[in-house]
């Protein structure tokens, strides 16, 4: 299926440019989402990024969507615009797989609570997008319903396990997106895709609805084409919700408003133990490029010391493998032969970690909880790269740093799982490329200062670091 040039011309725009052009009548959600639909069957050969296109409901969506903005009920930055879900999202009376074989039918009878505010908001749902099996890895290889590919090189992993909403973001197959993050896959995804993803500070954003992988590390964040449109998309999924006992009763900001783009007095924090040992030289050298920029445009840089984080990534494998493991027991000792090799491992492995083990990893993570926090009374942010190793090639397990083969999932969760085992937020925004694949840089910073990050993000983007290049799909 050949995609227009009209196409093209919507789907590289952001969110922020389509919403201003609906406001005033200038574009029609029913153009719009015909547009991003051709887009998404256009693109689906090469990136297998959606599990179900809802054709049919969203053009029905759009022409209400439509009815409403012409008498003048225009309800916001995302009313009329098209976006797929990550399939872990419940979504009432449509098939939730979770990217599994065990749950290839399952029905929610309710919509998870980010999913009512989206519909609330206005957003046009194109269908359910593709991910790593229940969310428990970071490549989006799924052995049920294929791999995901990156647009900017089929070749390579698009990260994960939200790799279908970085994929078709990245190519205009879904305008913007909802991930969930366990131990980074928001931002990896994102990173590795080259686009923007936020996970924000625990419970800021409601995880009711969305099937578990960890209770201690869930995230569900926002992936989106610029730095405005995840902080018009955080607007509108953040918030308190009862039926979520981790949901933060804090009140959600203007994220939107608070963007400037000014770093001037930003003290920005630079651990060079944890966040800068043994990274891919070309992302490293991109990501301090970044941060030199930063300080040319009035921020200043403090190095720091956090001790707890030789031992985070341990404690939180031994969260994720024992909560995952409690979630998935009865199917685990029933029917192992249903998941894929990797995730049957991965959970088998949850029986060994000990009350003893358990207990140790709480208590790393309250000592990196309370050394974050002494830091960012001495710091605004913390910055690294996203990932240490750019994408691998699908299907292979090792990856090259720098001249020697290491292990994938280690390495890619190594830089962004500090954030879920403390619950801070991080952000991932495009900081430049590493041959023909975008790189990404992390900001992270204290409890509920997504503002902060947003605008941190917004002064890196205006840097244009992907310059005018787009996926070549």
């Amino acid at each position: 299926m050949e995609v227009d040039n009209l196409t093209k011309e919507f789907v590289t725009k952001s969110v922020e440019e389509l919403a201003s052009l609906m406001k005033t009548k200038a574009l029609s959600p029913v153009e719009l989402t015909k547009a991003v639909l051709d887009r998404a069957e256009a693109s689906q050969g090469k990136t297998n990024a959606y599990l179900d296109i809802y054709r049919k409901e969203a053009e029905k969506s759009a022409e209400k969507a439509e009815e409403e903005i012409l008498n003048g009920n225009y309800r916001g930055m995302y009313h009329g615009i098209p976006m797929g879900l990550k399939d872990n999202i419940y979504f009432k009376n449509k098939v939730t797989t979770m990217g599994s074989k065990i749950h290839k039918d399952f029905v929610p009878r309710y919509d998870a609570t980010i999913v009512s505010k989206l519909r609330e908001a206005g957003v046009i749902f194109t269908g359910k997008l593709n991910m790593h099996e229940y969310a428990m890895s970071i490549t989006s290889n799924n052995p049920h319903y294929g791999a995901v590919r990156n647009p900017w090189d089929l070749s390579k992993t698009p990260g994960g396990s939200s790799g279908g909403s970085g994929a078709s973001v990245a190519v205009g197959a879904s305008m913007a997106s909802v991930g969930t993050d366990t131990a980074g896959s928001v931002r990896i995804p994102s990173a590795a895709c080259g686009i923007v993803g936020l996970k924000p500070t625990r419970g800021r954003v409601s995880a009711h609805g969305v099937y578990p992988l960890s209770w201690t590390q869930d995230h569900v964040g926002p992936m989106a084409k610029t730095v405005k449109d995840a902080a018009g998309l955080l607007e509108i999924a953040a918030g308190h919700d009862e039926q979520d006992p981790a949901s933060a009763d804090t009140p959600v900001e203007n994220y939107l408003d608070k963007i400037t783009g000014d770093v001037k007095d930003l003290v920005i924090g630079i651990n060079e133990d944890f966040f800068f040992n043994n990274i891919d030289s070309n992302i490293e050298k991109s990501t301090r490029a970044a941060i030199q920029a930063l300080v040319d445009q009035g921020a200043r840089v403090e190095e720091v010391k956090i001790p707890a984080l030789q031992d985070a990534q341990a404690a939180m494998f031994t969260f994720n493998v024992s909560e995952a493991s409690a979630i998935h027991m009865n199917s685990i000792l029933s029917r192992p032969e249903e998941f894929g090799e990797d995730i049957q491992g991965f959970l088998l492995s949850g029986a060994f970690p000990s009350s003893t083990a358990y207990a140790q990893a709480q208590r790393v993570r309250e000592q990196l909880i309370q050394e974050f926090k002494e830091i960012f009374t001495k710091v605004d942010v913390l910055i690294s790269p996203t990932l240490p190793v750019m994408p691998n090639n699908i299907g292979e397990d090792l990856v090259d740093l720098n001249g020697e083969n290491v292990d994938l999932l280690s390495n890619f969760i190594r830089l962004t799982g500090p954030a879920n085992l403390s619950g801070i937020p991080a952000l991932s925004v495009p900081c430049g490329f590493n041959g023909n694949l975008p790189v990404g840089l992390q900001i992270m910073g204290p409890e509920f200062s997504e503002s902060r990050l947003l605008n941190v993000g917004y002064a890196v983007e205006q840097m244009k670091p992907l310059g005018s290049r787009v996926p070549g799909l």
